[in-house]
Order: structure tokens, then C-alpha cells, then sequence
């Protein structure tokens, strides 16, 4: 990769590794619907900000904005909207697992819509740093009554994810722009999430916390504008299957946050967990796209 499809990889992994303990924050008193539809309204409004600072024409056809709509419905809304409710029956190393698999799925994604074999590299690196993660949370993969349930919910979230990684990749091939798209993608996000807390009888409030307040704004701002929009542009240079490896590495740095917020403690197991993980990454992100 190029240098600065590098630092766009970085700030992926920055965005999302700092986005689990915000998060946590915000599982109390709001339903996870509101939160992710005030997250969004901000996200979307800042982002047709940039989009107009850029002069990136915010005017599409009615074709168009289908495809922006599903992006918004893929990525922006349902993705997390299962993730928070999957999460209520497992441990948060669960999750981690199966958002992870992302990696595998938009390898075998590209492949099936593309007509063609994965790369031996790709599914080589997905399987290591899958295998990688799988170590680093072993100990807490502790299944409960509603497990099954909670991992189907998960499993679902991320095929969303990954279909509207493919979605962003086509989006991107017609030229649409990548800011302006996002802006339209977050703002149909919030539309569906608003939809489905009404629906709900849901409360539109807003937690009057300093951390639920905070972790709103990073979320908002760094997990969202900065991340999506450099995690979809990666996807416009380097193709998903190679940007979406940034969700094996990413709950490596969440879980050395935890170390220090929440007092993890490393084993044998979890240290060879973060080898492998290290090492899936080399080979992906030096295999040839």
C-alpha cells in the first residue's frame, strides 16, 4: 500500500479502537436506537458541511440515491442497530469476534460477485488474524442461554456491514463522491433509525451525563466522520476485502484500552492471539490487491 492508504488504515483502526468505550457509555438509559440516530444527525450534518467546503455537488438522481439509501440501511443504521441488541446476551469478546469475520465475508463477497477464487494471501490473513482474535478472547466466550440468539443478531450485523461495503465500492466506481455520498448514507441512517424508535414508542432523549454527552461527540465526529470517511475511501483504493481487514486488527488496540481502563489481564494464550493477529495483518496488507 502507499503511504497514504497507510495512514487511512490507521485512522480506521484509531476510530474504531477508541469507539468501545463511548459506546459502553451510552447502554444505559437511551435506547441504543435514539443514541445511534443522534450520533448519525451529527455525523450527517458535519459531513454535508465538508461535502460543501469541498464543493462536491450534493445533487443526485433518483437511481442514485437507491444506492445511497441502501448504504445508509447497510452501514449507517441496521449494522449497529443489530450489534447493540446482539450484545445484550454475550460478552463483548463475542462481538469482537464475529465483527471481525468481516474480513472473511468481504473476501468471499468480492469473490462471488466478481465471479472469481480469493486470493490463497487474503484468506490466509483472514483466517490468521481470525484465529489471532479468536485467542485473544478466549476466556471470555462464555455462552449463555441466549447465545445463540445474540450471535445470529451479530452475524447478521455484519453481513449488512459487508453489503454495504460493496455498495460504497460500486457507489465509488461511478464516480459518485465519497463525501457527499456518506452525508446522504448517515442522514438515510438516521431516517431509519428515527422510523424504527417511533415505531418502537422509543423516547427521544438524551442522557444529561458527561460521558454519555462526550462519548456522543466521539462517536460522532471521530468514530464516524473521520473513520467512515477514511475507511470508505480505503475501500475506493485498495477494495474491501483488503480495507476490510482493519476489523481484525482494530479489537487488538480496544482490548490494550481495556487493559488500562478496565484492568485486562494478558495470558499466554492472549499474547499468541496478538501474534497471529500482527501477522495476518503483514500478509494482507502486503498482498497485491
Amino acid at each position: 500500500m502507499k503511504p497514504f492508504e497507510f495512514l487511512l488504515y490507521g485512522m480506521v483502526v484509531f476510530g474504531w479502537s477508541t469507539s468501545w468505550l463511548p459506546l459502553k457509555w451510552q447502554l444505559d438509559i437511551v435506547a441504543p436506537e435514539v443514541s445511534l440516530l443522534w450520533r448519525f444527525l451529527i455525523a450527517a450534518t458535519v459531513m454535508f458541511i465538508i461535502s460543501i467546503c469541498l464543493r462536491q455537488s450534493l445533487k443526485f438522481d433518483w437511481r442514485t440515491h437507491l444506492r445511497i439509501a441502501l448504504l445508509g440501511l447497510c452501514i449507517f443504521s441496521t449494522n449497529f442497530a443489530f450489534f447493540y441488541h446482539g450484545g445484550k446476551g454475550v460478552a463483548s469478546g463475542l462481538l469482537a469476534v464475529v465483527f471481525s469475520s468481516a474480513s472473511l465475508v468481504n473476501v468471499l463477497m468480492t469473490a462471488v460477485l466478481g465471479r472469481s477464487r480469493p486470493r490463497f494471501a487474503h484468506l490466509l490473513a483472514a483466517g490468521v488474524g481470525l484465529t489471532g482474535v479468536v485467542c485473544l478472547f478466549w476466556r471470555e466466550l462464555q455462552l449463555s442461554d441466549t447465545a445463540l440468539t445474540s450471535l445470529g443478531l451479530c452475524l447478521i450485523g455484519t453481513l449488512f456491514f459487508c453489503t454495504g461495503n460493496m455498495v460504497s465500492a460500486a457507489c465509488q466506481k461511478r464516480g459518485i463522491p465519497l463525501f457527499a455520498s456518506t452525508s446522504w448514507g448517515m442522514f438515510y441512517g438516521a431516517c431509519y433509525l428515527a422510523l424504527f424508535s417511533l415505531v418502537n414508542d422509543h423516547a427521544f432523549i438524551i442522557e444529561p451525563t458527561a460521558k454519555y454527552m462526550l462519548g456522543l461527540v466521539w462517536l460522532a465526529l471521530v468514530s464516524s466522520v473521520m473513520t467512515f470517511a477514511a475507511y470508505l475511501s480505503l475501500i475506493g483504493r485498495i477494495g474491501a476485502s483488503r480495507a476490510g481487514y482493519a476489523t481484525v486488527i482494530f479489537p487488538v488496540f480496544a482490548l490494550l484500552i481495556s487493559t488500562v481502563f478496565e484492568s485486562y489481564t494478558w495470558s499466554s494464550l492472549a499474547f499468541f492471539g496478538l501474534a497471529l493477529v500482527i501477522c495476518g495483518n503483514v500478509i494482507m496488507v502486503r498482498a497485491r490487491a
